[in-house]
C-alpha cells in the first residue's frame, strides 16, 4: 500500500502464538482488566432515568464497608480476633449498565497494601482451582478480604459443585465475594444442564448473595451506529499492513487455533496486540465454537482491542437457534461486545 511502511506480509497472526500460562500468571493476573484499570464509584455515571443504578452504587458503598470489616474480625480476650464470615453481593442486570464497572469499583474500595483482594471472570476461578488444586486454592485465597467474580455462570454440574464448595469454604473463613452476571443466583443452570438436579449447589450460592437488581438500557449502543458493513478481504488485510502491532487471522483458522488451548490462555494471546483484523467471518454452527469465540471476546473487550472483519457482520455470528438455547445471554453479551469492538475498529473511537 502506497505510503505505508508495512505489508501483509509483515502482519502477525494469532494463529502463530502458541500462549503458555503459569500458575503465577495466574495470581497476578486477579486484577480488574485494563479497561477498568482507573474506575471508582466516584466515576459511575448512574442514568437519572434508572433509579436501581444510583442505589447499586449505595449498596456496593455499603458491602465493601462490611467486607472489611468482616475480614477484621471480632475482638476477643487477650487482643485476638474471632473470624467472621464473609458477606456476599451479586449484582444482576442486563448488558451494558455498568456492572463490570461496579465490580471493579468494589475491588479498588477494599483495596491497601495491606488488604489482599482478587478480581475474575468465573472461567479463571475455574481454572485456578483446577490449577492449584481444590484445598491449595481455598489456602491461596483464604486471606483475602474480597472475590471479586464477573459474570457468574454455571455452564456444567461439575462446576456448579466445585465452585458451589469453594466459595462456600471462602466464606467460611472471612472472605467476602462480589459477582455479576446477567442470570438471578437461583436461575443458574436454566436450560444448560439438569439444573434441577444440583438444586442444594444452587440453593447453597444463591443463600451466600445479596441482590442487586440493576436496570438500564445497553451504555455501549448509546450513539453507536448498527453494525458497521464489513470491508472486503483486501481491505481488511491493506488496513492490518499499516497498524502497528495489529494481527490478521481467517475467521475458520482463528476458530480452529482458539480449539487448542484452553480459555484461560486467551489473554495471553492478545497480549501486546494493539488491534484485530480477521477475514471470512461467518455465522457458526458448532456451540463449542461460539462458546470459545464467547471467551477471547470477552478478553479483547476488556483489554480494548478494536476488531475489524470481513465477511459476515458480527452482529449475525450466532444463529437464532442459538440465541433461542440456554447459552443465549452469553451470545448477546459477545454480541453487544463485538459492536463496541467493530465500532471502536471503523471509527477509532474508545472502547469504554
Amino acid at each position: 500500500m502506497q505510503g505505508s511502511s508495512f505489508s501483509s506480509s509483515d502482519v502477525a497472526h494469532l494463529t502463530d502464538r502458541r500462549p503458555s500460562v503459569t500458575p503465577e500468571r495466574l495470581v497476578a493476573q486477579l486484577v480488574p482488566p485494563p479497561t477498568f484499570a482507573d474506575v471508582s464509584f466516584d466515576t459511575y455515571r448512574p442514568d437519572p432515568a434508572e433509579p436501581t443504578q444510583a442505589a447499586a452504587v449505595e449498596a456496593c458503598r455499603r458491602f465493601c464497608a462490611q467486607a472489611l470489616e468482616r475480614r477484621a474480625g471480632k475482638k476477643k480476650l487477650f487482643g485476638k480476633r474471632e473470624v467472621l464470615p464473609g458477606v456476599g453481593i451479586y449484582l444482576d442486570g442486563g448488558f451494558g449498565v455498568g456492572k463490570t464497572h461496579l465490580l471493579a469499583s468494589s475491588y479498588y474500595e477494599v483495596g491497601g497494601d495491606d488488604v489482599k483482594r482478587a478480581f475474575a471472570t468465573f472461567g479463571e476461578l475455574t481454572q485456578l482451582a483446577g490449577v492449584f488444586g481444590f484445598v491449595e486454592c481455598i489456602d491461596l485465597l483464604a486471606d483475602y478480604a474480597l472475590v471479586c467474580i464477573d459474570e457468574f455462570e454455571l455452564d456444567d454440574p461439575g462446576n456448579t459443585t466445585l465452585i458451589s464448595r469453594l466459595l462456600s469454604a471462602l466464606v467460611e473463613k472471612g472472605v467476602s465475594v462480589a459477582a455479576t452476571s446477567n442470570t438471578l443466583p437461583e436461575q443458574l443452570g436454566e436450560g444448560r444442564f439438569a439444573a434441577q438436579d444440583f438444586l442444594r449447589e444452587i440453593n447453597t450460592l444463591a443463600a451466600m448473595f445479596t441482590t442487586v437488581r440493576i436496570e438500564g438500557p445497553d451504555y455501549r449502543h448509546r450513539g453507536l451506529p448498527p453494525a458497521p458493513e464489513p470491508l472486503s478481504d483486501d481491505e481488511v488485510a491493506q488496513r492490518a499492513a499499516d497498524v502497528p502491532g495489529a494481527t490478521l487471522d481467517d475467521f475458520d483458522a482463528l476458530c480452529a487455533h482458539l480449539a487448542t488451548m484452553h480459555p484461560s490462555r486467551y489473554l495471553t494471546l492478545i497480549e501486546g496486540v494493539s488491534e484485530v483484523f480477521l477475514t471470512g467471518v461467518h455465522p457458526l454452527d458448532d456451540q463449542n465454537v461460539a462458546l470459545r469465540l464467547v471467551s477471547l471476546t470477552d478478553r479483547l473487550y476488556d483489554a480494548g482491542i478494536p476488531v475489524v472483519a470481513s465477511g459476515a457482520k458480527l452482529d449475525t455470528v450466532f444463529s437464532d437457534e442459538m440465541l433461542a438455547g440456554g447459552f443465549r445471554k452469553k451470545y448477546l453479551r459477545a454480541t453487544s461486545r463485538l459492536l463496541a469492538l467493530t465500532a471502536a475498529g471503523q471509527t477509532g473511537r474508545a472502547i469504554t
